[in-house]
């Protein structure tokens, strides 16, 4: 190659020959009559041209040992080609991931003795992009390949190419290329080896279907981003550059609006290398704007902007326009028919571009097929685009129609989950395909029905936001309920809807019930009805009512709550509202019940089942059924109350109902215990609260942990009731039950003390007393002291259990409970006796009566 002499006679006919004398044979074509190309012994290709690997790299071992596993020699026996294609956003480190790759391969000894041939097609930069023919030209330079006998053709240049690359490998030096930044097939697919030895790194921001292994990369993970921030600035300004360490939140949300991009992550260290006196929170603070976000992570040359810009300009007319329109979405991630009806286009056809965007790497998609995303950059870009853009894109008119969208789409599935609504829309097979689609698009419209305001769209917010009311009450999605809600009311407070802003008080009120914010709850149930009072509509004023004395129930402040209730039942009943009615005499029996006053209570809940059994409604029949069970268990009519929630989880089985079951397991469970049938409570206790961490119930859990501990308990298993109670009482101290966590430690102390813990049991005990004395539930503390008193008796403590039991009984006989006042005081004489029997001799007798625990829980629901 380093000399080449032709010489022949002319004249037509005559031999062509080719000589070639030491070195490798390339097999150049060369025409005319007699050539004889004479190489030199030793051939000294140009294989030197990787770039550095970065020191700042991070988070990528996994994708780098993924990519050597191909590389290594012996690859090419297997079927998967020794190709490997990485493919990624723009900025999302492709190329530092092959660099470092291809450097860690060159040090492993025999796998490329031939050297590394790297080139840069710049695929995305029209100014710079590199034809497959020039950068052919540049690589067979870089071979060794003399500039004259290089054939001018693309398809000659990579046949002679690859020769020359197969070449190279038979003779055992074996060459990596690293081909970087291709924008297609077209320009890529010439440039890699065919003799499936010579190995090849490709990179693009699109996937290219050019038969590599491929592998997609994805923005690095919040620690890996916070690393790399870190290692950036030690290798600008060394070790002594602590501010990561020492800012360690606000490096979390540098690394947090970087969005994990590595681009975006280098450049923010850059910025903060430039003043070292900058602390990281003042970065924080610059990068919090959207609206600047993209403006501010630029340095010089390098911006997140620029590489997006370089992307965007490459897309034709249809695909960029839906690309810019992506960004109107106001959730997460969005459908393809989401997207159809944002483009006004055919289902499939916008499928087709929302595929094309995605091997573009400018769109992701979601964890589902039929779904996609878009990078938190991205979003900004695209957004930032679609502004320049709005009206060649029709952007408001694009914004309502997706809007529009999910509040009709939302309304159809609402028609399956509450009967109120209507005949069951044909959009969904069924409730269950209703509550997927609800699922699935739960942070999408819950975003519509707050960004719905600013856009001039209050109305569809509004709609919409009825809509979703069963669905997030049935779903326990109370925080994204009260952001709905407040939204909602915001609005009709605007527009002066009267009507509408009592109805949203009244949801706002269920939404923060839900959350355990009664007293919230019971000022927006006591405006509801103020409002609805002020426009004469008797039946929103008694719902209001309903609501509120349920609130008041939770607040322990019962005889308001009795009251209001009634209030509630006779408006209702005066209006014909026997569905009402219904409502208001299950929540009037709740508040009885609490009371004490169960014959009071029977009758109040026996009347809400006869009501609500006529009306068809099979949903809240279910729940006054739950109720009557509840009451009947609180005056061991077990084998009634058997009945009542059996024939209550049969309604919320039938209705896909999963938390209605769980409730009524709960109580059946209840029920089962008092029929001494322990082990089938267990297993509906255990069964209720799996229910519960299902739906995300915490409070409702730890009220079936604390039934399941009581049937323990019953069955002897000791160990097991005291995790169940406390993690019970965990449960209630951090949802905020006071009144339950006192529950949960009185029972506690039972097991404790049955498996020899006195000294804890004593101190659970002492704490439900305290608890129950904070709240001035004298019973509860009545329950609590006489346990107190037994098991100090039983850890011999005579004196102090006299003290308690003394306490009990003037406990229980002001609350009228005559039954435990019975057994307060049988122990109570048992104490005395063991004290004066110590008090002679040093030793205690006799047995302690087995005192009760603080009862099982009713679970009941509003």
């Amino acid at each position: 190659m380093a000399g080449a002499d032709a010489g022949g006679r002319d004249g037509a006919g005559g031999a062509v020959s080719n000589t070639v004398n030491g070195g490798v044979f390339f097999h150049a074509v060369i025409q005319g009559r007699d050539i004889t190309v004479r190489l030199p012994p030793q051939v000294t290709p140009a294989l030197s041209g990787l770039p550095p690997a970065s020191a700042a790299f991070t988070g990528r071992e996994e994708q780098v040992e993924a990519l050597l596993a191909g590389l290594a020699p012996g690859t090419e026996q297997r079927k998967a080609p020794p190709v490997a294609a990485v493919a990624g956003l723009a900025g999302v480190g492709k190329t530092e991931l092959v660099v470092q790759t291809a450097t860690r391969a060159l040090k492993e000894p025999g796998w490329f003795p031939g050297g590394v041939l790297f080139v840069d097609l710049f695929g995305y930069d029209s100014e710079r992009r590199l034809s497959p023919g020039h950068a052919l030209d540049g690589l067979l330079r870089a071979l060794g390949m003399p500039g004259e006998h290089i054939p001018d053709g693309l398809q000659d240049r990579a046949r002679l190419y690859r020769s020359v690359l197969a070449a190279f490998a038979e003779q055992g030096r074996r060459i990596l290329v690293v081909v970087d930044n291709a924008s297609d097939e077209e320009q890529a697919r010439p440039l890699l080896p065919a003799d499936g030895t010579t190995a090849a790194l490709l990179t693009s921001r699109h996937t290219l279907d050019v038969g590599a292994r491929l592998h997609d990369l994805d923005v690095l993970d919040a620690r890996s981003s916070v690393e790399l921030l870190e290692q950036a600035l030690h290798n600008a300004l060394g070790p002594g550059d602590t501010r990561v360490r020492d800012e360690p939140e606000h490096a979390q949300a540098v690394a947090r609006l970087c969005a994990g991009l590595p681009l975006a992550l280098r450049i923010a260290a850059a910025l903060l290398a430039d003043v070292p006196g900058r602390p990281l929170a003042s970065l924080a603070r610059a990068l919090e704007a959207e609206h600047r976000r993209l403006d501010r992570l630029r340095r010089e040359e390098r911006a997140v902007r620029a590489a997006f810009d370089l992307s965007h300009d490459r897309l034709g007319h249809r695909h960029a326009r839906l690309f810019r329109l992506l960004s109107l979405n106001p959730g997460d991630d969005l459908s393809t028919e989401a997207a159809a009806g944002l483009a006004d286009g055919d289902l499939y056809e916008v499928e087709e571009l929302l595929q094309d965007l995605a091997r573009a790497h400018l769109l992701e998609p979601a964890h589902v097929w039929g779904r996609w995303r878009l990078h938190d950059l991205v979003r900004l870009y695209a957004d930032e685009k679609g502004r320049l853009h709005a009206g060649s894109d029709e952007r408001d008119a694009a914004r309502t129609r997706l809007f529009v969208h999910y509040r009709t789409t939302a309304e159809a599935a609402g028609t399956h989950l509450d009967a109120a609504r209507g005949t069951a829309s044909t959009r969904f097979p069924d409730r269950d395909g209703a509550l997927a689609w609800l699922d699935d698009e739960r942070s999408n419209l819950v975003a519509t029905v707050t960004a719905a305001p600013r856009f001039g769209l209050g109305e569809t917010g509004l709609d919409l936001a009825d809509a979703l009311s069963r669905y997030l009450h049935d779903r326990h999605a109370f925080d994204d309920w009260v952001t709905v809600t407040t939204t909602a009311l915001a609005v009709c407070r605007e527009s002066g809807d009267r009507r509408g802003e009592a109805a949203a008080l009244n949801q706002l009120g269920l939404a923060l019930a839900g959350l355990r914010r009664f007293g919230e709850a019971a000022d927006a149930h006591d405006e509801a009805a103020t409002v609805h009072r002020g426009t004469g509509d008797r039946n929103g004023e008694a719902g209001a009512l309903t609501n509120l004395g349920s609130a008041l129930t939770e607040l322990r402040r019962f005889d308001d709550a009795v009251d209001v209730l009634s209030r509630a039942a006779a408006v209702f009943r005066g209006t014909g509202d026997v569905q009402g009615e219904g409502g208001a005499l299950g929540n009037l029996g709740n508040v009885l019940t609490k009371l004490r006053r169960f014959d009071d209570a029977l009758k109040a809940h026996s009347r809400a089942v006869a009501v609500l059994r006529g009306t068809g409604d099979r949903r809240h029949a279910g729940l006054a059924l739950n109720n009557l069970g509840g009451v009947l268990t609180e005056v061991r009519q077990f084998d009634l109350a058997l009945k009542a929630h059996t024939a209550a989880v049969a309604v919320y089985r039938t209705l896909g109902d999963r938390h209605g079951e769980a409730i009524s397991l709960n109580n059946l469970g209840r029920a089962l215990v008092g029929l001494r049938r322990f082990d089938q409570a267990v297993d509906f206790h255990t069964e209720a609260a799996a229910i519960y961490r299902g739906t995300g119930d915490l409070h409702r859990e730890g009220l079936a942990l604390d039934n399941l501990g009581l049937a323990l308990v019953e069955l002897g298993r000791f160990d097991e009731a005291v995790d169940a109670h406390t993690r019970a009482a965990a449960v209630f101290g951090e949802t905020g039950d006071r009144h339950s966590e006192g529950r949960a430690l009185n029972n506690l102390g039972r097991p404790l003390g049955e498996v020899g813990r006195l000294s804890e049991a004593v101190d659970a005990h002492t704490r439900a007393v305290t608890v129950y004395r904070d709240l001035r539930d004298r019973h509860g503390e009545g329950l609590a002291l006489h346990n107190l008193g037994a098991t100090l008796s039983k850890a011999g403590r005579f004196e102090e259990a006299v003290d308690a039991q003394r306490k009990a009984l003037a406990a229980f006989r002001e609350t009228g409970d005559s039954h435990l006042e019975g057994l307060a005081l049988h122990n109570l004489r048992g104490a005395l006796r063991r004290e004066g029997r110590s008090g002679r001799s040093g030793r205690s007798g006799g047995r302690v009566r087995r005192q009760p625990g603080g009862g099982p829980r009713a679970d009941g629901r509003r």
